[in-house]
C-alpha cells in the first residue's frame, strides 16, 4: 500500500516554487509505486492553513506535510496543537527563511524529499506555546522582531532572505530604544533593559545558526536569549560572536533555559511578540515548553541527501 498523504501549502511561498516542488515530489512517488492518496489544501490568506490541519480526519492520512515557509508551518503546528492531531509531520521548506528545517537537515530537493517519505525516521520534538500562540522556532521582541512579520510579501518573494535586512535598516536608529524586560524562569527572576530579545527551541534563529549555543530541540526547555543596552560600537563585535556562537558568556547578553518564562515589562508601550515570523500576542505573556508535542519526519539513514 502506498502513502496517504495530507499536503497543506502555501503557493506563493518560496518564489511561488512550492506548487511545482510539490507536484515533482508526487510524481517521484506515483513512479515508485509509493502513493496511495495525496489531498492538497492551498492557503489563500492567514489561518488557512491553520483550519486545514485542525480539521485533520487522522483515519484517514499517514501524514501530514507542510509546505511554505515558516509562518505556514507555524499554522499547521498550530491547528494540530489546538485539533490534538498528532500524525506524523512533514516539512517541506520553500519559504524566505526556514530556521527549523536547516537544523534539521531536512531535505528541499523533490526527490529527496520524497526519499525520506520511503523511508522515514521519526523525531519527538517540543514546541513553545504563547498565551494561545504555538511555535516551533521562535518568539521574539525588540530591535527589528517586527520586520519579518511586517515585509510585503511581494518584497520577499523578490528579494529573499535579503528583504528582511533591506526592511531592517529602519530600525538602526532606534538602537538605544529599550524595553525595560522583567522575566521569571522556572522561578528565578531577572531584569534587563533589552534591546531584543529571543525564546527558541533550536539553535538556528533569522539564519545564525549557533545563536541558541545551548538549544536541544528535545530536552523539555526554551532557550531565551536577551540582548541587552549597548553602545553601538559595541554592536559589531556582538555580531561576530553571535556567528561563532561565542556570546553566551558577553556581559551585553543574558541566556536563560527553562521550560516556563514569564515575560512582563513596565513600559507604557503596547510590545508585540514575533511568533514563527507571524504577528503574535502582546506583553505581558507566559511562554511554555510543550515536551514532544510533534512527531516530526526527518531523513532515515537509508536517504542520501
Amino acid at each position: 500500500m502506498g502513502l496517504k498523504l495530507k499536503i497543506i501549502i502555501n503557493p506563493s511561498s518560496g518564489r511561488e516554487s512550492a506548487r511545482v516542488n510539490i507536484e515533482d515530489m508526487l510524481a517521484y512517488l506515483v513512479s515508485q509505486k509509493m502513493l496511495e492518496r495525496a489531498d492538497i489544501y492551498y492557503t489563500a490568506g492567514r489561518f488557512d492553513a491553520m483550519n486545514f490541519a485542525k480539521n485533520t480526519n487522522v483515519s484517514e492520512y499517514d501524514y501530514i506535510i507542510a509546505v511554505g515557509g515558516d509562518g505556514t508551518v507555524n499554522e499547521v503546528l498550530t491547528g494540530m496543537q489546538i485539533g490534538k492531531i498528532d500524525l506524523p509531520l512533514a516539512i517541506y521548506t520553500s519559504g524566505t527563511v526556514n530556521d527549523f528545517a536547516t537544523i534539521n537537515n531536512l531535505p528541499s530537493i523533490p526527490s529527496d524529499f520524497a526519499r525520506m517519505l520511503m523511508n522515514p525516521e521519526f523525531k519527538r520534538v517540543d514546541c513553545g506555546k504563547a498565551g494561545d500562540s504555538y511555535f516551533l522556532n521562535v518568539l521574539a521582541g525588540g530591535l527589528m522582531t517586527e520586520v519579518a512579520y511586517t515585509v510585503p510579501s511581494d518584497l520577499k518573494t523578490a528579494f529573499g532572505p535579503a528583504a528582511y535586512w533591506i526592511s531592517a535598516i529602519k530600525d538602526i536608529p532606534t538602537i538605544n530604544k529599550t524595553i525595560p524586560l522583567k522575566i521569571n524562569a522556572d522561578g528565578t527572576e531577572y531584569e534587563a533593559d533589552a534591546i531584543m530579545f529571543l525564546i527558541s527551541n533550536s539553535k538556528s534563529v533569522g539564519g545564525f545558526r549557533k545563536i541558541m549555543t545551548m538549544a536541544d530541540l528535545s530536552d523539555g526547555l526554551l532557550d531565551v536569549l536577551v540582548v541587552k543596552k549597548m553602545e553601538i560600537g559595541d554592536i559589531v563585535p556582538l555580531l561576530g560572536k553571535l556567528m561563532i556562537g561565542d556570546h553566551i558568556h558577553n556581559d551585553n547578553v543574558l541566556y536563560i533555559q527553562a521550560s516556563r518564562i514569564e515575560l512582563s515589562t513596565e513600559s507604557d508601550e503596547i510590545i508585540t511578540l514575533d511568533v514563527d515570523g507571524e504577528e503574535g500576542p502582546v506583553l505581558p505573556t507566559v511562554i511554555e515548553c510543550i515536551k514532544d508535542a510533534v512527531n516530526l519526519i526527518v531523513p532515515g539513514k537509508e536517504v542520501s541527501l
